[in-house]
């Protein structure tokens, strides 16, 4: 079982491993040695080409502004409506949750047109905050969907004690649902950011400036433009997934206690 386990391990690192070697090439010792060497000394001339060919600071600023603010702002939206229909227990409850699931089926090709033609109206076309709206919105659907079974579950307990403290909704919210729901939060939180920032059709129709383009976008309209050999190439893969996966090792922890602890203490 645990050899089982490693190759499966090794097979799920080995294209990483791959890149990380092929980034640190120069483009001659590749041509020789080939894909699969270990470089005799490191170089890291493909990253730094990369990096400046595509202003890959900004984009990484771009990335990371749209995937917090989503993210933060999911969950906050999450929250709020899943107190209401799971706690809240308003009329027709059942018949929001299905809205919920239905949008979270809906493929976001089927969603272009109408989103293109209500950001142009806005004068939110090429700009960040359209992109974030639309992302918060799709996010926040499936935040509901989930938060809203858990906080039904919610110990009546707490709420009763909540109020006959006098606290109201706001300040129950604020004050026990929250910080007991914290391990789902953070996961939700870990998983908006993740997803966002991995984001590519809706970024690449509504971000067509250089200025405001995302990481994944970036990546995607130099492949298709340019010519670029295979070291840079690996470069260009490796700084696409090193954030995101910094992310989530830096986020392990919340997200391991979220799936282990549950909503509930």
């Amino acid at each position: 079982m645990l050899g089982a386990l490693l190759v499966v391990v090794l097979l799920v690192l080995a294209p990483f491993v791959l890149i990380v070697l092929n980034a640190v090439k120069t483009p001659q010792e590749y041509a020789t040695a080939g894909p699969l060497t270990v470089p005799h000394h490191l170089s890291f001339q493909g990253i730094a080409d990369f990096w400046q060919r595509v202003s890959f600071g900004q984009k990484l600023a771009n990335s990371a502004l749209i995937s917090g603010c989503v993210a933060v702002l999911g969950v906050a939206f999450s929250l709020f409506n899943a107190y209401a229909l799971g706690i809240g227990r308003v009329r027709g409850r059942n018949w929001f949750l299905g809205a919920f699931l239905l949008a979270n089926l809906v493929p976001q090709e089927a969603l272009i047109y109408p989103l293109y033609y209500i950001a142009k109206q806005l004068d939110l076309y090429d700009s960040r905050l359209a992109v974030i709206i639309i992302f918060t919105a799709i996010q926040s659907a499936f935040g509901t969907f989930l938060l809203a079974g858990v906080l039904a579950e919610f110990p009546p307990e707490l709420l009763d004690a909540a109020a006959i403290d006098g606290a109201g909704r706001l300040r129950t919210l604020i004050r026990v649902v929250a910080p007991v729901s914290r391990p789902t939060l953070g996961v939700l939180f870990t998983f908006f950011f993740v997803w966002t920032w991995n984001e590519l059709f809706i970024p690449l129709i509504f971000l067509i400036s250089n200025d405001n383009q995302t990481v994944p976008v970036a990546l995607g309209v130099l492949q298709g433009e340019r010519m670029m050999d295979a070291t840079t190439t690996s470069a260009s893969a490796l700084l696409g997934i090193a954030p995101a996966v910094l992310f989530f090792l830096v986020f392990q922890r919340t997200l391991t206690r979220g799936v282990t602890a549950g909503a509930i203490k």
